[in-house]
Formats: C-alpha cells, structure tokens, sequence
C-alpha cells in the first residue's frame, strides 16, 4: 500500500491495490448454469456520477467480504440446488430450479457489481483530517438550519452511506454543500423551490488508529 497523497479536494487517499477476488473468478463465478444466456442479460450497475469511488477503508473491507462470501458461499450452494432441480424433470414447473435460476442472476449482477466499484475504489484515511474544522470526505457535520433545526451527519462514500444512521453520500445535494465549510460558515442549499442557509456547528473525524 502507498503513502497516503493530498489531494485538491482536502483527500487523504491510499491507492486500492489492484483488485483481484482470485481463485480464477472471471472463469470460475461465470459459467453459465442456466438455460438461456439471454435469462442472465441484467441491466448494468448505474455508472458512478463523478468516476471516482472514494470510500472508507470500513466500507471496503465490507464490501470485499460480501463480494468472497458470494464467489465462495452463497453461488456455490445455488449451484449444487440447480443442479440437483435440473435433475428432477420438468423445469418449467420445478420451483427449486425456476429460484436457483432466478437467484443466480440475482449474485451474478451484484458480483458484477461489487467486482467494479472496488476495482475503482479509493480508499480514504478519514483521520488524517482529525481535529480538523473543515469539511471534508469522512466527516462528521451537525449543521442548523433556518429554523434552528440541528441535523447531524456523516459524509461517506455512494457504496457504504446509510441514511438509517445518519449517513449519507458525499455526492449528496447536502454533503456537496457542506463540503470545505468550516465551523462557523454559513452554506447554502439548493432545495426544490427555493434555497435554504445551513450553519455549520460543529465537524468531527475517527481519531488514528480509531
């Protein structure tokens, strides 16, 4: 792994090393098991909106173990399910096969999926920024409103936000207004039918090592 490089954007990023699920994934993931290749043409995932996955290393490791657990778990035992169906007779009515099938499409696409975004990943040392009063990827902002309405979040990345804890994507209307505000700024948010004035009260990052 690299040094952490500064970046324009107030980024500490280390450089993802090349991604590779091994045990020969392309070959081994895909063979067909279905009928029809054209039962496993899915959309492809969504294009991310800036090119650039920046992500925590948290978020990371957790999406590279979902990512294994499907390669070596869960499409394995779908598989052996298939097969077994498959050996049942009718397929046009066999359950078992017409899921198996179904839920193999279903890992395939998120495989894919998940192959892509860590391929493209840059994961960030949101610590680097601790102590700090600005705003920048891996913070934790708790902002006023007009009204005097305090919100708290956490800025992460498109793949690992959660919006149930107060998390949300650093490509977000709102985190794209916070960004490179300090304590103390006042920043504007484009809203439907107007514009609201944002404080920012207090910012706050993991401490190294956390």
């Amino acid at each position: 792994m690299k040094s952490p490089q500064p970046q324009a954007a107030g980024f500490f990023l280390f450089r993802s090393e090349a991604f590779s699920p091994g045990r020969s994934f392309m070959s081994k993931a895909f063979t067909r098991e279905t009928d029809s290749d054209a039962d496993d043409e899915l959309p492809e995932p969504a294009v991310l909106p800036t090119g650039v996955n920046y992500i925590t290393r948290a978020g990371y490791d957790r999406l590279r173990t979902e990512l294994m657990a499907l390669i070596d778990d869960e499409r394995p035992r779908i598989v052996e399910i298939v097969h077994w169906a498959a050996s049942n007779g009718d397929r046009s009515e066999n359950g078992d096969y017409l899921y198996g099938k179904k839920r193999l499409r279903e890992i395939d696409r998120r495989i894919r999926f998940l192959t892509r975004r860590l391929e493209v990943a840059e994961v960030v040392d949101c610590s680097q920024h601790h102590g700090g009063d600005q705003v920048f990827f891996g913070a934790t902002v708790t902002y006023a409103d007009d009204e005097g309405r305090e919100t708290t979040v956490t800025i992460l990345g498109v793949d690992e936000a959660d919006s149930s804890r107060g998390e949300i994507s650093w490509v977000s209307p709102v985190a794209r207004a916070l960004l490179k505000a300090r304590v103390g700024d006042l920043v504007r948010l484009v809203v439907p039918g107007g514009s609201q004035e944002l404080e920012i009260l207090s910012v706050s990052y993991p401490a190294p090592g956390g």
